[in-house]
């Protein structure tokens, strides 16, 4: 059975203020051209389909347009709901859609029903989890701790379960949004963290033969079973360096991953990081390529020159972030107040806070648990209310 794994399409999103509706629209017009060109037998979607709980119209539009596209195709989708996503709004019709072949997985209490499709080497089951927040499906699904790895597991225990139930042979696939362990995340992607973590372990996901993840933007390989397809587009600078694709997966008579091949998206514009003296920056021949980019300027002048972005834009006419890095060392008191802080999580920089106003007495572990969960209670408040909308 042939499988086409995408996720986290943000529809809606903008970059640094640019409308990425059209280059989304593009992205949709290749997904359906590649089920045809590569006679995919399922679509597989896992999560953050819009970009936030109450998209716009144009994205509502455009997400139609492309479920009649594949509908039309006659190639059945399965689609979860991500961290960005309102699982009730997203899975309003499902089960009317569902005939239609677009299979749409937002509610936990389905977790162990699958998709069922059918090749010549007999069934694949096909589970979606959607994402998880722990504070609020805990009990739903009797999961012993509140994190992340906890509600995970228990989630795949039913899947496992089910699974245990079905003819010998039959080969399983698992659709999740989750942060797992030995991925790189980048700036682009919203926080899930839970009491200070946010990953949990590949082996949550042991026992199938497939898992293809969402939440993370870039690419990656876990492992050959556990997989990253990442965004389809670019949502920060610091995806620069991504290949954006998708992963075309094969999976044979007997479960195992018989080819795998990463197609690629259209790129609407290319990105490029640049960091220098605003002189040399005009200057430097070896730029000349990323003169048509969509482009982050990092100024290392010791004083601000005057109108930096106005000559940045002479040259480079889609400059869309100036950051300003005076060369000075790490401990120059003039540093700014945000390069102090970079790489630093909330945490870290409440416990610091804290410390500072006390004189310096660092905290104990009783009031970072409680730091902890203060972070963790607005996490879920602010989750609260985009389910209640």
């Amino acid at each position: 059975m042939r499988l086409l794994h995408t996720s986290d399409w943000h529809l809606g999103r903008s970059f640094h203020r640019v409308g990425l509706l059209d280059a989304q629209a593009a992205f949709l017009d290749h997904l359906v051209a590649t089920v045809h060109a590569h006679d995919v037998d399922a679509v597989l979607v896992a999560g953050d389909v819009y970009d936030r709980a109450v998209p716009p119209l144009p994205a509502v539009e455009l997400f139609d347009t492309a479920l009649h596209r594949l509908a039309e195709a006659g190639v059945p989708t399965v689609m979860i709901s991500g961290n960005h996503d309102s699982a009730r709004r997203l899975g309003v019709g499902a089960g009317l859609i569902g005939r239609a072949g677009i299979h749409l997985r937002t509610d936990p209490d389905g977790i162990g029903t699958p998709v069922v499709l059918t090749d010549a080497h007999g069934e694949v089951a096909l589970y979606g989890l959607p994402y998880l927040e722990p504070a609020l499906v805990r009990e739903r699904l009797g999961a012993g701790k509140a994190g992340h790895e906890a509600v995970l597991g228990a989630a795949m225990d039913r899947v496992r379960a089910d699974l245990a139930r079905r003819p010998a042979g039959t080969r399983s696939v698992v659709l999740a949004h989750a942060f797992v362990a030995g991925g790189a995340p980048s700036d682009s992607e919203r926080d899930i963290t839970v009491g200070g973590v946010a990953a949990v372990p590949c082996a949550v996901f042991d026992g199938v033969d497939y898992v293809a993840l969402g939440h993370l933007h870039g690419s990656q390989t876990l492992t050959p079973r556990v997989r990253y397809s990442g965004s389809p587009l670019a949502y920060s600078f610091s995806e620069a360096d991504h290949r954006k694709i998708m992963w075309l997966i094969d999976l044979g008579e007997d479960g195992a991953i018989t080819g795998e091949v990463r197609l690629d998206c259209p790129v609407p514009r290319p990105l490029a990081r640049v960091r220098g003296r605003l002189d040399d920056l005009l200057a430097d021949p070896a730029l000349a390529p990323h003169e048509q980019s969509w482009v982050e300027a990092t100024l290392t002048d010791p004083v601000r020159p005057a109108e930096p972005m106005a000559r940045l834009t002479e040259r480079f006419p889609h400059t869309l972030n100036l950051v300003f890095d005076p060369e000075r060392t790490g401990d120059d008191p003039g540093a700014s107040y945000a390069q102090r802080l970079r790489d630093r999580s909330d945490q870290q920089i409440a416990e610091d806070f804290v410390a500072h106003v006390r004189g310096g007495a660092v905290l104990d572990g009783a009031e970072r648990a409680v730091l902890h969960g203060a972070f963790d209670d607005v996490r879920v408040d602010a989750a609260e209310r985009e389910v209640g909308r």
